[in-house]
């Protein structure tokens, strides 16, 4: 009986370290959801998807209000959120697509394009970020991911995760006011 106390508090112990190093494993006290909304979108030049020419990010913007949205051809929740860009771009939305390492062994180009032949293609412009270095640069912390950019370069809103029909309409609300 007496071993049995001595060993309580080591048990104790060990559950309270198991508990914590769970906690830590599961929490970057360095990522800021929202880090770059009310700040300038990142000055980035990507290839184009469809002929791989260097297309400045900041230039695609310059006509207005856009939807930046990272996606990818093996992300199942970008599938799911593709009839709701669909709609939006039916609304005169633009959006800019970055498929986001869309590179083997997961993706390819011609991954990416079937993909938006499927499912539809609600893109103004195809970009590809196949190092994943916009999306470093962007602050995403995986895929699908939906930036509203003003035609100043402003970031107005982050989506992270899937669009729901309720976001998209406030996305539109919010791009066609430009707020």
């Amino acid at each position: 009986m007496n071993r049995w106390v001595a060993l309580l508090p080591l048990a104790v112990l060990g559950a309270l370290a198991v508990l914590f190093a769970g906690f830590a494993l599961h929490h970057d006290p360095h990522v800021q959801p929202q880090a770059l909304v009310g700040k300038t979108m990142p000055d980035l030049t990507l290839p184009s998807l469809d002929d791989a020419a260097a297309v400045r990010l900041r230039d695609v913007n310059a006509t207005g209000p856009v939807l930046v949205n990272f996606f990818a051809s093996w992300c199942g929740p970008c599938a799911i959120e593709h009839p709701v860009l669909m709609q939006m771009q039916a609304a005169h939305v633009r959006i800019i697509g970055i498929a986001y390492e869309d590179v083997p062994p997961r993706g390819s180009a011609d991954n990416t394009r079937a993909f938006l032949a499927r499912l539809g293609d609600p893109f103004a412009a195809r970009l590809t970020d196949g190092d994943g270095r916009a999306g470093i640069e962007f602050g995403i912390t995986g895929v699908p991911e939906t930036y509203l950019v003003a035609r100043d370069g402003t970031i107005l809103a982050k989506h992270t995760g899937p669009l729901s029909a309720a976001d998209g309409r406030a996305l539109i609300a919010r791009a066609l006011t430009g707020r």
